[in-house]
């Protein structure tokens, strides 16, 4: 293994981000490799913000950021970094009178593929990639939200990007799609980088290397899946009620209470697992919908 310090695809130090007089991200730090990330928070935690600004669509306050190496203040360094990304946001915009085929080719376009033979040829790739061949020529409005949501991811993967940056994708997939992108996302990240926003903790767990925990437009924690649960060992046990105490507690299949916090003594502990690590890093009172 070599001595010298990993690439780092994105490097982020005191990122501010303001609307007004509220801080969106207050001082975030972010710094990621190779491999896939996966990115973590509350509703409200800045991770749109952060996506969007790693994507150039948004600029930043303060604080400094590297992109793929470039500067993305510069039009120079913006343009470069365009040309080495994919990004699928929450709402891609496809005109809906566009076939799948053809809203895929326009992007394609403006991602500057010229040659039309081989264009077409990228196109049905990724098509292919995401299960949509089929439904090629059918209109974006007549597909579902999940084709749509599909159709978004493959747009993102033309020209096999240096740098992928994904906005919720597995929203309005159904289970055997998500088992999918995982897979797509699992060789995705095989010599680059991937950064992705999710709802589901079992996808982070399932396909990240390294996970960012965001709140309140800062990083609470950034390392392995492994150390991310190891936050929560020893702070996780079931009992027979609810523990009014617990920071978190639900009732299982079994009709036992699954805690999360601070355990009383001679607590039952069982093994963490990151949905609990994760409650644990939000505090008190954090049993929010993770976003």
């Amino acid at each position: 293994m070599s001595t010298t310090r990993e690439a780092r695809t994105i490097e982020a130090q005191g990122l501010v981000r303001r609307y007004g007089r509220l801080r969106a991200l207050d001082g975030l730090d972010l710094s990621t490799g190779t491999g896939v990330t996966g990115l973590l928070g509350p509703n409200g935690a800045g991770k749109t913000t952060l996506l969007r600004i790693l994507a150039t669509v948004m600029p930043y306050d303060d604080g400094a950021l590297r992109v793929l190496g470039q500067d993305p203040r510069t039009p120079a360094g913006r343009l470069a970094i365009r040309r080495s990304l994919g990004y699928l946001p929450q709402d891609a915009g496809f005109h809906r009178g566009f076939t799948a085929f053809e809203a895929i080719d326009y992007v394609a376009v403006l991602k500057e593929h010229t040659q039309v033979r081989a264009r077409h040829d990228e196109v049905r790739r990724v098509l292919g990639e995401v299960g949509l061949t089929d439904v090629a020529t059918r209109k974006v409005r007549a597909l579902s939200g999940g084709m749509r949501r599909r159709l978004a991811l493959a747009q993102a993967l033309l020209g096999s990007p240096d740098l992928l940056v994904l906005d919720e994708p597995t929203v309005g997939l159904d289970p055997e799609q998500r088992i999918r992108f995982r897979e797509l996302v699992s060789e995705a990240g095989d010599g680059r980088t991937v950064l992705l926003s999710t709802h589901q903790t079992e996808d982070v767990a399932a396909v990240c290397s390294q996970v960012v925990v965001v709140d309140h437009g800062r990083s609470l924690f950034a390392g392995s899946v492994a150390d991310l649960v190891a936050v929560a060992q020893g702070r996780v046990w079931v009992d027979e009620t609810r523990d009014p105490r617990a920071y978190a507690g639900w009732r299982l299949a079994d009709g036992s209470y699954h805690h999360v916090g601070d355990p009383p003594a001679g607590a039952a502990l069982v093994a963490p697992r990151i949905e609990d690590a994760y409650l644990l890093l939000l505090g008190p009172g954090a049993s929010r919908e993770a976003a």
